[in-house]
């Protein structure tokens, strides 16, 4: 086993679990899903089959990851936030073949409490404040918070809000990495 798993929690059959990934008290790691190198897979965390987790996502407790949803790299899902996997759900009606997928892209943080309706995409490195509840996707780099949620800003790879000049350019004020602000969309200068 190239991975650790607390003695409480339970692995099924037939999951990849990448290299050095750690999974935790009383979580549950279902048959069928993929987790990527590095993870770190809080407390009383469900994984559901066919879910992809790629390289180093961070997962806080009481989380449950449901069928459809996919992380990309680098990803943070903050404590007790919510993934849901079907429009309508009703409990007498059975909508496993409806599943919608949901797509959190690199470096993407969702903070604690907050929900993702199914169907939507959250784009690269944008990040979700506590208690949110997105309805619509999320654009790469952007800031959202509310219920529902609303675009507020925008942020650097690193998580500060970036603070755009006339000109259109924003500099991080961690790293110095430029941004430039173009059509309602960032994109990082290289």
């Amino acid at each position: 086993m190239n991975y650790f798993a607390h003695e409480t929690a339970i692995v099924d059959d037939n999951c990849e679990i990448g290299n050095g990934t750690k999974i935790w008290h009383f979580s549950h790691i279902m048959s069928g899903c993929s987790i990527g190198e590095a993870c770190n897979i809080g407390q009383n965390v469900v994984i559901s089959p066919s879910v992809v987790l790629g390289r180093n996502v961070k997962i806080q407790n009481n989380v449950s990851v449901y069928t459809g949803v996919i992380c990309e790299d680098d990803v943070f899902l903050g404590p007790s936030m919510v993934f849901t996997n079907v429009i309508n759900p009703r409990s007498h009606v059975n909508r496993k073949s409806e599943y919608a997928e949901t797509i959190v892209r690199k470096g993407a943080s969702i903070g604690a409490n907050a929900t993702v309706v199914c169907g939507n995409e959250i784009g690269e490195y944008a990040l979700i404040g506590a208690g949110a509840v997105i309805t619509k996707p999320v654009k790469q780099f952007a800031l959202v918070v509310g219920n529902p949620a609303k675009q507020i800003g925008w942020v650097s790879e690193n998580g500060h809000k970036l603070l755009f000049e006339a000109d259109g350019k924003a500099i991080c004020p961690e790293t110095n990495q430029e941004y430039v602000l173009m059509n309602n969309e960032v994109k990082r200068v290289k």
